[in-house]
């Protein structure tokens, strides 16, 4: 079932452009009472928030009144406060050429320095000194017995080194000679702060200097008992020649150990050349180191003879290719040669043997030599140690001279700061005369204005959030989506009088018009090919103008010309005979109950093609008669008979009456009517019509503001001067 407007999206399942098959989600926030709605929802509420402010601008107003009347009560009851200014600067400093011990954190000095002035210690010091002086004023006393507070402020700049200092209290006079008093206690507390601290500096000093002098004279002693046992001098000049002979003992070692590597060397050489007969002997009286001349002339004379035999060797061979062996002059050489090597070989043996003494005494020197360079070692090693023991006497006795020394010109710098060194801060101004602040009052009035109308426009928030009532269309078509079939706006009426109903040449002509409107939406509403004809209107509780509207929308179907019946289907409560000035008797309980025919009940009205049929009689149970036969055939005749059936029903959660009625008509209306209707009711309303299988053609908003942005239909009365009826 399609409605002339179509939705944005479908909701649960449902077709778009109807609500049919409506589900409410039970865990789901809908609306006004805890959605999450998206970012287009955000300008809806903030219409919605102007339009309750519109309703309970008063609210803003009293939490306004209530803030300036807190205000003003106070203000008369709160003493006055005077304010009297002074000024402190930095001032300029002798520096000695020892350099001042004191210091300020320049960075942090204002906040130190205002921290100071708001201590009770300070304040204590004050008020001794005022009570100290003979013409200050009495010191003014609070309701506990206290001295009444004065607030201090200190204010400076980042460019320049005075120091603004504001007092203010209760007391004129009190106010000016307070802050003269307070500056004068600061400059006398940062004083004794400063004598305290030097002297407390001082004393440790002292009694560093008395200790490191004692560490001294330690010290002096230890190096006078060692220059009595040892003379320092001769330790020196022991090592030094120590030093020179030890030189020469590795020296001589190094030579000795040269010497035994090249005998050890020729020996190898020697067994080596043992099997080679004709080999060259080693000059070994050359490698040992002071051999004596005879060793010098034997290795002579075997060089001679071993050349000798080499000669002799050359002639027999030179012989030998021309002589037999058996020739003398062969047996000769032969004997010569047999006589040479015979001595060759003594002068070998002779050799080998001069070279293992000449090795054992080359042994025996090296081993002095290392045992002499050992003893020597040991001797300089002590000499050694005691100078070093001297040096680390003097070094001691340097290095604790040196501290002595630094701690006397501390004592010293220290005793002149003392005395001399005075505080960088000195009075510019005195107190300047107090005068009357009004600082408070405007910044409370101003605190009055913002609170009164902060709260009250979060009252009014608070307000437009927990209230879930629709207050324009806009408000069901977001939350519904577009199924809003029929807006009719706000019609003024009087108790006695009641809602106007609608007529050929009607006053009312926006009005008129926003029926009609709805008579045009439901001639485009199809149910596949078919046009509903049997039409239902309820909403979800009592007065929200369901009958006027059923009665105005069948006379505006009648209007146009369609046959229309009105039924009055409120079995409780239905009162549509009493707006058409027509009887109650017979209805449609005696319909149901079968007491009279549908003909017998139906009333004529004053308009054309219109017909009528109340609620009939009053019964015990009327809903049971919706659940039976006769219902449908009924609404079978009717539908064959007219163009269009209105019924006219009872709320939906004041009786089950229109759930047994609404799945068998061909659609329901749901009414919701401004300022009235809950979100969260209308969505249970739907949701149980969903559930009964009832066609929901749509919903159509009652009582729209016409003076609102959301309704801005029909607005212009110059085309309704002649108007007539449709």
């Amino acid at each position: 079932m399609n409605s002339p407007l179509q939705p944005s999206a479908p909701r649960n399942g449902a077709d778009a452009g109807s609500l049919d098959g409506f589900r409410a989600d039970p865990g789901v926030d809908y609306g006004y009472d805890g959605t999450t709605v998206d970012s287009g929802a955000q300008s809806l509420r903030v219409r919605r928030f102007l339009v309750f402010l519109r309703r309970y601008w008063w609210i803003p107003g009293l939490t306004l009144l209530l803030g300036l009347a807190g205000e003003a009560a106070y203000v008369k009851y709160k003493a006055p406060k005077f304010v009297s200014m002074s000024s402190m600067v930095e001032t300029v400093k002798i520096r000695l050429p020892e350099g001042s011990l004191f210091s300020d954190d320049m960075d942090n000095f204002l906040g130190t320095l205002s921290e100071i002035l708001q201590s009770g210690t300070l304040r204590d010091l004050t008020l001794q000194r005022l009570r100290d002086m003979t013409n200050a004023v009495p010191i003014p006393l609070g309701e506990s017995g206290q001295a009444l507070p004065v607030a201090i402020n200190v204010a400076g700049s980042s460019k320049g080194s005075v120091f603004k200092i504001t007092a203010a209290s209760p007391g004129p006079l009190y106010t000016q000679q307070y802050l003269n008093a307070l500056m004068a206690a600061y400059l006398d507390y940062k004083r004794n702060i400063r004598q305290l601290a030097s002297g407390n500096t001082l004393a440790s000093i002292t009694e560093q200097v008395q200790r490191r002098e004692r560490d001294l004279k330690a010290d002096q002693d230890a190096l006078t008992g060692f220059e009595s046992t040892n003379n320092l001098a001769v330790l020196e000049e022991e090592v030094a020649v120590a030093g020179s002979y030890l030189t020469k003992l590795k020296t001589r070692l190094s030579d000795l150990q040269l010497e035994a590597r090249l005998l050890d060397a020729a020996q190898n050489e020697e067994q080596q050349n043992t099997n080679r007969t004709a080999a060259v002997p080693v000059p070994w009286t050359e490698l040992a180191d002071g051999v004596t001349a005879s060793t010098s002339l034997a290795g002579a004379s075997q060089q001679s003879n071993f050349k000798d035999l080499e000669l002799l060797k050359i002639e027999r061979a030179r012989l030998s290719r021309n002589l037999r062996p058996k020739h003398p002059k062969i047996v000769h050489l032969d004997a010569e040669i047999t006589r040479a090597e015979k001595v060759q070989e003594i002068y070998r043996r002779q050799s080998r043997d001069e070279l293992i003494a000449a090795r054992q005494a080359n042994r025996l020197k090296a081993e002095n030599v290392t045992s002499s360079i050992r003893e020597w070692e040991v001797k300089v090693a002590n000499a050694n140690k005691l100078i070093a023991q001297a040096n680390r006497l003097k070094t001691d006795i340097e290095r604790t001279k040196s501290v002595y020394e630094r701690l006397q010109n501390l004592v010293q710098n220290v005793d002149i700061s003392r005395n001399i060194d005075r505080e960088n801060l000195e009075v510019l101004e005195f107190a300047s005369a107090p005068v009357r602040s009004y600082a408070e009052e405007k910044s409370g009035l101003l605190l009055a204005v913002a609170g009164g109308l902060l709260s009250g426009l979060g009252l009014v928030f608070l307000i437009s959030i927990r209230d879930d009532r629709f207050t324009s269309v806009t408000e069901v078509n977001s939350t519904f989506g577009d199924v809003v079939v029929g807006l009719l706006p706000e019609v003024t009426h009087t108790k006695k009088s009641g809602l106007p109903l609608l007529h050929l040449d009607n006053s009312q002509h926006a009005s008129a018009e926003a029926y009609r409107s709805l008579r045009s939406a439901l001639h485009f509403i199809n149910n596949g090919s078919v046009r509903p004809k049997i039409l239902l209107v309820t909403s979800a509780m009592p007065d929200e103008g369901k009958s006027t509207i059923a009665v105005n929308l069948a006379r505006t179907l009648a209007m146009s010309g369609s046959k229309v019946l009105l039924v009055d289907g409120d079995l409780r409560k239905g009162h549509i005979h009493d707006l058409l000035n027509l009887s109650g008797k017979p209805g449609l309980t005696e319909i149901l109950n079968r007491r009279c025919d549908a003909r017998d009940a139906t009333q004529v009205n004053s308009i054309a093609n219109l017909h009528f049929i109340s609620r009939g009689a009053s019964s015990r149970n009327p809903g049971d008669l919706f659940l039976d036969s006769p219902l449908d055939q009924v609404l079978a005749h009717w539908r064959q008979e007219f163009d269009y059936v209105v019924i006219d029903s009872s709320p939906l959660f004041a009786a089950d009456d229109v759930s047994c009625v609404a799945p068998k008509v061909d659609g329901t209306l749901f009414v919701v009517r401004r300022n009235r209707s809950s979100a969260r009711v209308v969505y249970d309303a739907l949701d149980l019509l969903a559930r009964r299988h009832a066609k929901v053609l749509g919903v159509v908003f009652n009582g729209a503001d016409s003076h609102s942005r959301s309704y801005s239909y029909y607005q212009q009365p110059e085309y309704f001067s002649h108007a007539t009826s449709a």
